[in-house]
């Protein structure tokens, strides 16, 4: 394997919305760089990204792929990410680590919004970006029209490095602003071109832009401005070096034109990262902490290794397969590194790069590469392992919340020992993932990002992990509280032969302010009651608060107060108590006026300002209220508080009525008191299912 330098290494980041062509651009790449010698096809299942079995059964990237191959004798890495918003997180693990974000946006739909997902992530990162609007051989592909957009969204820095000159079928030239030259690519997807002067209408349109290109890099650097200022140009080998430095300060975003399918414009794109883009050297120093917490730097030329897991994948053939960026250091086989995050140790048995489903095993990486390693006994995404001489941890990443929820139930009884293995491994390997046995439920509820993202991870359960389950609404937490004052005396009195049971207790209880809990006191003068018995009336009052009296949900907002009682001498006891308790607090609450509670969510969502109006009516029609609406790089942003209950597969609802251009969070914000029409219905649901069980048993 040739060995490469830090400064010879590209770490790019294939990024965007779904369907605009990231993968077949990074098949093309390969061919250009000989990796591969013809295109795969996404319909075929034969791309080298696409490789696990449900991304070819589905035509869609689920998984980030690791890609590599050299070009004018620089490596270039390839993260080519999922764009469906299902599994854009997976975005977010590759930006982390990248230097460069190529942003490909389809030439007929334009940028959409995992466009400004990941924008907002590079732009997190510190990552500069480069623009490819791809499928220009397409139907309807408008080239003019798209860069209006993206210059909408991101602002007037995109700069076309390329435009097409044929847009449509038959699309095979470019007008290349740098070279001043026209470049007609070969038919047969090889990547080839030749090149010549632009002239006539060609030169005139390119000649304003290349002038334009020359003052964004003048304005990168202070000593090219002045020389711009006096020349009124610069000279080819001082845009050459400007071009570099302007692409790293991001004075101008370089936007190129390509179709991936028919490989026209992919080899100039590889030229302009070769040559200009960012590489490790450019950004030598990374933020950590050291063992005891404290901030330090991790430096690209330090001599003890650094690395971080930026993703995890379970593969049958490899098992566990670690993607990682080495951030210092030299990785040598049979090394034993710390893992910083889970105070642990891992030794590296084998080392990897990547072409998809294509390992190369290698002895040594340098630091600024990317590959894979695989076995590590206790390392899962996030980790940081380094040095056990000089340990290390990179800051972790936040993942975004989930938008759809769902209880998993087993189809066939028995399996529970293996539906949570598979639960734990998958959410290993990814951590917008989450699960929860929620005991007042009664459920295990599945967190994910999408409709399509829970399919996958009960797919994988049923194919690795032999078990077969099904999705469920997951219940509502609603709450019982009470709207009056009410009081009970209760007498418990059971006589069995021997010893029996007495208690009496009176009790008052009243509403609190909302969101405050149960309250117990006890307010008891005199000697009617021993204080001892106490601690059993509140025992009881919170089994039936757990229990609920309504529907079976839990009691809030209530303050209770045990005033008084009678007790016996030798039949009084701590079990008597606590069912004098229990039935009293059942029969004060009864009598004031109780009523069901609902958990009301704070819901963000970003839609494409077309979509306003069918948005705002669906959330009028799920009991929203809207809290307020703003403006961001094209996008609206509308705040509203919903009840959980008219949330279930929102986040269907919402990319149906948007063309899958809308997402959303939310997040729990409070209790309101629930219609009475709509709480008689749950109460009466509650009667029938406790109906069922008690048949059941």
């Amino acid at each position: 394997m040739k060995t490469y330098q830090p400064a010879d290494i590209r770490n790019c980041a294939l990024v965007g919305h779904a369907s605009s062509g990231k993968t077949m651009l990074g098949e093309a790449m390969l061919v250009c760089g000989g990796v591969i010698n013809r295109l795969g096809s996404i319909a075929a299942g034969s791309t080298v990204s696409d490789y696990h079995d449900n991304e070819r059964e589905r035509k869609i990237s689920i998984q980030t792929a690791l890609l590599h191959l050299d070009w004018q004798g620089k490596k270039v890495n390839l993260l080519d990410c999922p764009g469906y918003l299902d599994f854009i997180s997976e975005s977010l693990g590759a930006l982390r680590v990248a230097d460069c974000a190529v942003i490909v946006v389809d030439a007929k739909d334009g940028p959409g919004v995992g466009t400004m997902q990941v924008w907002d992530w590079a732009t997190q990162f510190g990552v500069p970006k480069v623009f490819v609007v791809n499928g220009l051989d397409k139907e309807n592909a408008d080239f003019e029209r798209v860069l209006a957009q993206i210059r909408q969204f991101f602002g007037e820095k995109v700069f076309p490095l390329s435009l097409p000159m044929d847009a449509g079928p038959g699309f095979h030239q470019l007008l290349d602003v740098p070279r001043n030259a026209v470049l007609s690519y070969a038919g047969d997807k090889t990547g080839r071109f030749t090149e010549a002067p632009a002239t006539g209408a060609a030169a005139d349109q390119v000649k304003p832009l290349h002038e334009k290109l020359v003052e964004f890099i003048a304005e990168a650097d202070d000593q090219l401005m002045e020389k711009f200022f006096e020349q009124g140009t610069l000279s080819e080998e001082e845009l050459r070096g400007g071009l570099h430095k302007a692409v790293l300060t991001q004075s101008f975003i370089p936007l190129f034109a390509t179709s991936a399918e028919n490989n026209v414009g992919v080899a100039r794109l590889l030229d302009f990262l070769s040559k200009y883009g960012p590489s490790p050297v450019d950004r030598p120093k990374v933020a950590a902490t050291d063992s005891n917490g404290a901030p330090v730097e991790v430096d690209l030329n330090d001599s003890e290794p650094v690395l971080y897991v930026f993703k995890t994948v379970s593969e049958a053939k490899f098992g566990e397969v670690s993607f990682f960026r080495l951030y210092s250091g030299k990785l040598t086989l049979g090394v034993e590194l710390a893992n910083t995050t889970r105070r642990s140790f891992e030794k590296i048995g084998q080392l990897y790069l990547l072409n998809g489903a294509t390992r190369e095993a290698v002895d040594q990486m340098i630091a600024g590469d990317i590959g894979a390693t695989v076995k590590l006994k206790d390392t899962q995404t996030g980790n940081t392992l380094s040095s056990p001489k000089q340990q290390r941890s990179l800051p972790p990443l936040q993942w975004p919340k989930p938008s759809i929820h769902a209880a998993i139930e087993l189809k066939v009884k028995g399996e529970e020992d293996k539906l949570s293995q598979g639960l734990a491994a998958l959410h290993q390997a990814d951590p917008t993932f989450q699960y929860v046995v929620d005991g007042e439920l009664r459920q295990t509820i599945l967190s994910a990002q999408g409709e399509l993202h829970l399919a996958v991870i009960t797919d994988e359960l049923k194919k690795r992990f032999k078990v077969d389950v099904e999705l469920l609404p997951p219940r509502i937490r609603f709450r019982e509280t009470i709207k009056a004052r009410g009081e009970s005396k209760y007498r418990h009195k059971k006589q069995t032969g021997g010893a029996g049971q007495f208690a009496e207790v009176w009790m008052r209880i009243e509403p609190k302010p909302r969101d405050t809990g149960l309250e117990f006191t006890e307010s008891l003068v005199g000697q009617n009651v021993d204080r001892v018995f106490v601690p059993s009336v509140e025992k009881g009052v919170n089994r039936a608060a757990n229990e609920g009296i309504l529907a079976g949900y839990r009691v809030t907002d209530v303050k209770v107060d045990f005033y008084d009682g009678k007790m016996h001498p030798v039949d009084s006891k701590d079990i008597a108590f606590q069912i004098a308790g229990y039935e009293a607090f059942k029969e004060a609450f009864r009598a004031a006026r109780p009523i069901l509670l609902e958990p009301i969510q704070n819901v963000e969502i970003k839609v494409p300002e077309e979509f306003m109006g069918a948005v705002m009516g669906d959330l009028s029609s799920r009991r929203g209220k809207i809290q307020g609406m703003d403006s961001v790089g094209g996008m609206q942003i509308i705040k509203a508080q919903v009840p959980a209950a008219e949330m279930y597969r929102y986040s269907v609802t919402l990319r149906s009525l948007t063309g899958g251009r809308g997402v959303h969070s939310e997040d729990f914000s409070h209790y309101e008191e629930m219609p009475a029409a709509l709480a008689q219905k749950v109460i009466e649901e509650s009667k029938k299912a406790r109906e069922h069980q008690a048949a059941e048993k």
